[in-house]
C-alpha cells in the first residue's frame, strides 16, 4: 500500500505542470519579451490577458496612435447600430466591412466612421472601459493603448450583438495572405488567431498588432503596439519577435 501511495504522488507530482497549464494558469515569457523589446530600435509596449483573465504588461497605458487596429472598433461600432443589429447583413454592409478587416482598407473605414460619428464610437470606448481612448479625425490618429485594447480582443463578443458574431470572427480570423505578419508568423499548433494590424503607410512610425488566440474555451488576448522603428520590414520582425516569446508556452 505505501508503495501504491509513493507510486500516486509520484504520477501526481508529474502532471501537476500540465494540470496548471490547462487549468488556465499559463503565463506569458514576460521576462524574455521585455528584455528583446528593449534590444529593438522603437518604442515598444505590449500587454497579454491570460485564459484566466489576469493581465500582464509591459509599458501598458503608454498611448499611441490607433492606426488600423482601430478597425476591430469600428466593426463592432457598425454592427452594434440600432439599424444594423436585428437585421441580416446585406451586399452593402459587407461590401464595407469585408475589404475593411481583411485588407484593411482605409476607403472602406472612412465610410463607416462618417457613418457611425463620434457618439457611437466613444459608446463602445465607454463600454469597453477605455479610459485613454480619445477619437479623432482622421481616425488613425485616435489614441489607444496596449491594455484597453488586449482586454477589448480578449471580450470582444460583448460588443458584438449576437446575431453577426460569426461574420465578425470571420473576417478577423481571415485577413489576406500580404498581411499575414508578426504574430501570425508564430507557431502556435491547435490555437485560432484572429487579429487586426496597424501600421504608416509602411513607414516603421507605427505598427501594432491586437489579437486573441483561442483552444477550445481558452482564450488569450495580445496587443503589441510600437512607434518610431526604422523600417516597416524591421517593425514586423520585432512584432513577430516579442509575439513568439509572449506566446512560447502555449500548451
Amino acid at each position: 500500500m505505501r508503495k501504491f501511495s509513493i507510486c500516486l504522488v509520484c504520477v501526481l507530482l508529474l502532471l501537476a505542470p500540465a494540470t496548471s497549464i490547462a487549468g488556465g494558469r499559463w503565463r506569458p515569457a514576460m521576462d524574455s519579451a521585455v528584455r528583446y523589446s528593449q534590444q529593438r530600435a522603437g518604442s515598444v509596449s505590449f500587454a497579454v490577458k491570460s485564459p484566466s483573465g489576469r493581465l500582464f504588461a509591459h509599458r501598458g497605458h503608454r498611448v499611441v496612435p490607433a492606426a488600423s487596429v482601430f478597425k476591430a472598433m469600428l466593426l463592432a461600432g457598425y454592427l452594434r447600430q440600432v439599424s444594423v443589429r436585428d437585421r441580416k447583413l446585406n451586399a452593402d454592409d459587407r461590401s464595407l466591412l469585408a475589404p475593411m478587416i481583411r485588407r484593411s482598407d482605409n476607403s472602406a473605414a472612412t465610410a463607416i466612421a462618417d457613418r457611425l460619428g463620434p457618439r457611437r464610437i466613444n459608446d463602445l470606448a465607454r463600454d469597453a472601459g477605455m479610459r485613454h481612448f480619445r477619437y479623432t479625425r482622421p481616425w488613425g490618429l485616435s489614441s489607444i493603448d496596449a491594455t484597453e485594447q488586449a482586454r477589448y480582443f480578449f471580450h470582444l463578443e460583448r460588443y458584438i450583438p449576437r446575431r453577426h458574431e460569426d461574420y465578425a470572427l470571420y473576417l478577423l480570423s481571415h485577413i489576406v495572405r500580404s498581411q499575414r505578419w508578426g504574430i501570425a508568423k508564430v507557431h502556435r499548433p491547435d490555437w485560432d488567431l484572429f487579429f487586426k494590424s496597424g501600421w504608416g503607410s509602411g513607414t516603421g512610425a507605427v505598427s501594432h498588432q491586437v489579437a486573441f488566440l483561442e483552444k477550445g474555451s481558452r482564450r488569450i488576448a495580445v496587443a503589441i503596439m510600437i512607434t518610431d522603428s526604422p523600417s516597416h520590414a524591421y517593425s514586423i520582425d520585432t512584432l513577430r519577435g516579442v509575439a513568439k516569446r509572449l506566446l512560447k508556452d502555449l500548451p
